[in-house]
C-alpha cells in the first residue's frame, strides 16, 4: 500500500474550521471556515463528528487529533483545540503529520480569537496558509500588533524525543513498560487493537505514539485515532485495525460481539489480549526492550531508539535478502530473509506476509 503521506503538499494547512458540538440532541456543525472557497465536501462533512466524537469534559482546554483517509488511502491530519470557555473546537486540516507545530499554531489562533485583535484572524490565517517551509528554513508570522509571532520549521528526520514530541511524552507517562511492549508486539502481529481512554487528548496521543513505535514501518490497516460513536461498528471489522475508542463509546460496546481484540485501557494502565504475541518473540529481545523502557525519567530519543533497536534485532537481516540481478534489478529473497534469524523463523515467515513489512520491502 505504501506511505499514507502525500508526496506533494501545497499548503501548511488546507483549511481552518471552528466547530460547535451542537445543542443537546443535535449534531456538531461547522461555525466558520477559512478559506471559504475550500470545497472538499467529503472532508467537511466528516469533520464535525470526528471533532466531537463524544461529549467532552468542559473544564480545561485540550489538544487532540484524528485522521481522514482519502479514496487513494492518503491521510489528512486533523488537529483540534477544544476551548471550554467557548465550548467549541478549533480545527486545522493538513497533509502534514506535524502535531507539535499545529498544536502551537492552534494556540496562536485561540489567542487571536480571544484578544482585541480578533479581527486580524483572517489575515493571520492567510499569512500562514502558504507552502510549508523547506528543511532548514523558518516560517515566521507576526501578529498581535507586532507583539507576538508564530514560527515553525520543517521537523527534521530525527526519532521522536521526550519531551519535545507531545504524543510520545503522553504515551510514555500514561502506560507502563509491560503494556507498551505488549501492544508493540500485537501491532507487529497485525491484530485488531483498541486503545481506550477517557480524554481525547490522551487517547489520540497514545494511538499516534503506538503507531510511531513501528518505525520505520507504519500501520497499513484501519487507523482511527478517535472513533466517533456513529462509527462504532468499525470495531466489528474482521480485518486488523488500530482504533482509539473514547471511554464513553467503549462503555456501550459488548466485548462478546467484537471477538478477539487486543485492548489497551490507558486509564487503568492495563493490556488485555487473547494472544501471546510478546511471548512469541525472543526472550532476550523482550527483556532488553523492557529494560530500556523501564526508566521513567528517560529523556531524548531513548524510548524511540529502544523500539527501533528491538525491531532491528527482529528484521535487521533484510539486507542479506536483497539481491541485485544483472546490475540493475533489485529483488527481495524471502527464504534468505528467514534464514538470517534461525531462532525466530516462524515469526519472520509471518511478518513476511504482513502489510507493514511489505510496505517497507517495496522501498528496497
Amino acid at each position: 500500500m505504501g506511505s499514507r503521506i502525500r508526496d506533494t503538499v501545497r499548503y501548511l494547512f488546507e483549511v481552518f474550521c471552528e466547530v460547535s458540538p451542537g445543542e443537546l440532541g443535535k449534531d456538531p456543525y461547522i461555525l466558520r471556515k477559512y478559506p471559504e472557497s475550500y470545497k472538499n465536501e467529503e472532508e467537511l462533512k466528516n469533520v464535525p463528528k470526528f471533532t466531537f466524537p463524544c461529549a467532552l469534559e468542559n473544564t480545561f482546554a485540550q489538544h487532540y487529533s484524528f485522521v481522514l483517509t482519502s479514496v487513494d488511502s492518503k491521510y489528512t491530519f486533523c488537529f483540534c483545540r477544544y476551548d471550554p470557555k467557548s465550548n467549541t473546537s478549533l480545527v486545522l486540516l493538513s497533509h502534514l503529520p506535524w502535531h507539535d507545530i499545529f498544536y502551537k499554531l492552534l494556540n496562536c489562533i485561540a489567542n487571536i480569537i480571544h484578544s482585541p485583535e480578533k479581527s486580524q484572524l483572517t489575515s493571520f490565517l492567510e499569512a500562514c496558509r502558504i507552502r510549508p517551509p523547506m528543511p532548514g528554513h523558518t516560517l515566521k508570522v507576526i501578529y498581535d500588533a507586532g507583539h507576538s509571532a508564530f514560527t515553525c520549521q520543517s521537523p527534521d528526520a530525527k526519532l521522536p524525543s521526550i519531551p519535545e514530541n507531545c504524543n510520545l511524552t503522553e504515551y510514555f507517562s500514561a502506560v507502563d513498560t509491560k503494556c507498551m511492549a505488549g501492544l508493540w508486539a500485537a501491532l507487529l502481529h497485525e491484530r485488531r487493537v483498541a486503545i481506550v481512554a477517557s480524554k481525547p487528548s490522551r487517547l489520540s496521543a497514545c494511538v499516534q505514539a503506538a503507531n510511531a513505535t513501528l518505525f520505520p514501518m507504519s500501520w497499513q490497516h484501519i487507523f482511527i485515532p478517535i472513533l466517533p460513536k456513529h462509527l462504532v461498528d468499525y470495531l466489528l471489522a474482521p480485518m486488523p485495525f488500530l482504533i482509539g475508542v473514547p471511554r464513553s463509546v467503549m462503555d456501550n460496546v459488548r466485548m462478546s460481539e467484537i471477538g478477539d481484540v487486543v485492548v489497551l485501557d490507558v486509564d487503568a494502565n492495563e493490556l488485555r489480549s487473547p494472544f501471546h504475541d510478546l511471548e512469541s518473540l525472543p526472550p532476550d529481545l523482550v527483556a532488553s526492550l523492557k529494560k530500556a523502557l523501564s526508566d521513567k525519567n528517560a529523556l531524548g530519543d531513548a524510548v524511540s531508539r529502544a523500539f527501533l533497536r528491538a525491531l532491528v534485532c527482529l528484521i535487521g537481516g533484510y539486507r542479506d535478502a536483497i539481491k541485485i540481478e544483472n546490475g540493475q534489478l533489485i529483488t527481495f529473497n524471502d527464504e534468505a530473509f528467514v534464514r538470517t534469524r534461525k531462532n525466530m523463523q516462524p515469526f519472520l515467515r509471518k511478518i513476511l506476509q504482513s502489510q507493514i513489512f511489505q510496505q517497507v520491502s517495496l522501498s528496497f
